[in-house]
């Protein structure tokens, strides 16, 4: 499988972001690209990020028909519908919502799509997603009870989180900094006040 980069992106990538829908399906009848690459330069992007940001439903259609997976994540763990919800594209939405794609995927920092679409406006999506969030539960409930396989795992992105949390400060050390400044002893404040820290 080739992989040309073009400005950072590969074509696949580029003609998505583009809206070229002629050369997405081209590139993708050629086998040219992956449908699922992630686009390091770009966040992890895959093609479908690009699609759902720019809304294009045409193209978003092409991807699924041609394998794209609407778990995959971002760096922050953005799937498509969180752009989706950020840009207002509901139809993004509800298609990725009819194929059962985890629309209630929290991100790196428990943000949904539909506390995305809360922040940016977008209350046509909020209003759907609060219908659509329990709908994708129950469907998750289901399937695990019928032991039907779900494709909402993005196992790139399950190591990558552990990662960034085992990088973060942990609350142990934040409360043991807080016990050795209690045991500094008294700080001389202006006017000659003693106060203990």
């Amino acid at each position: 499988m080739e992989l040309t980069k073009m400005s950072d992106m590969t074509k696949l990538h580029q003609a998505v972001a583009a809206g070229e829908y002629n050369s997405v399906k081209k590139i993708l009848k050629k086998g040219l690209c992956d449908p699922n690459y992630k686009d390091v330069d770009w966040n992890d992007r895959t093609p479908l990020h690009w699609a759902a940001i720019k809304g294009n439903m045409e193209v978003l259609q092409l991807l699924i028909r041609y394998g794209a997976r609407p778990c995959l994540v971002t760096d922050v763990g953005w799937t498509p519908a969180h752009f989706a919800a950020e840009s207002g594209h509901l139809n993004v939405l509800k298609t990725l919502h009819a194929l059962h794609a985890a629309i209630d995927a929290p991100d790196f920092f428990g943000d949904t799509p539909k506390r995305i679409a809360q922040i940016y406006g977008q209350k046509a999506c909020v209003a759907f997603l609060e219908k659509a969030e329990p709908e994708c539960r129950d469907h998750r409930r289901i399937a695990r009870q019928k032991g039907l396989p779900l494709d909402q795992r993005d196992q790139d992105w399950d190591a990558k989180k552990r990662e960034m949390e085992l990088s973060l400060p942990s609350s142990n050390q934040n409360t043991n900094k807080k016990k050795h400044k209690k045991s500094r002893g008294p700080i001389r404040l202006g006017n000659n006040i003693e106060r203990r820290v």
